[in-house]
């Protein structure tokens, strides 16, 4: 897996081995920052909840967000993050919780401009975590929520103040973007 854009473009990452973790693909971060560089320049603040190996926040590191928080809950991952972070020179920028999405979102405090949601393609607790987005303090009415689900998974056109303003497919997997 490497960086596909920005100032560690090629830079190769570290990836977990394990089949509950499965790295979203280049192609589709690619996308992911197609569609956000055409519709916000707000790239100050992000979150990368369930975030695995870190790719896709330090992705938005490496086009210029200025920081990044990355949620996991499994210790092997939080140190493979914190391991990509210092490769590519980003360890300052990123700051790694290794706790649950729900316990973080209990402690998360200000507002985030992106927040990326890529949980386990069979979770069945996305709804609850995108009704808790919804009401949390850390989304505001600018924030964008960038979740990557299984196509075979339809997400809800909305959950309670967040509603889907984009949404794309790539193969099976489905890139849903909301806001309030």
């Amino acid at each position: 897996m490497r960086i596909t854009g920005g100032t560690a473009k090629g830079q190769q990452l570290k990836i977990p081995k394990s089949q509950l973790v499965r790295p979203t693909t280049d192609r589709v971060r690619e996308a992911i920052f197609s569609i956000l560089t055409s519709t916000t320049d707000n790239w100050v603040r992000g979150l990368d909840l369930y975030a695995g190996s870190g790719a896709i926040g330090i992705e938005a590191l490496s086009r210029d967000m200025e920081q990044v928080d990355f949620v996991d809950h499994e210790p092997r991952c939080c140190a493979i993050i914190k391991y990509n972070l210092e490769k590519v020179g980003f360890l300052k920028r990123g700051h790694v919780h290794c706790c649950s999405v729900v316990k973080a979102l209990t402690f998360l405090k200000g507002k985030y401009d992106i927040i990326f949601v890529d949980p386990p393609y069979s979770d069945p607790m996305i709804s609850d975590t995108m009704t808790k987005l919804a009401n949390s303090e850390i989304v505001s009415a600018d924030s964008l929520l960038v979740i990557s689900h299984a196509s075979r998974f339809p997400l809800e056109q909305s959950y309670n103040s967040i509603s889907l303003i984009k949404e794309r497919r790539y193969g099976d997997t489905c890139i849903s973007i909301y806001q309030k």
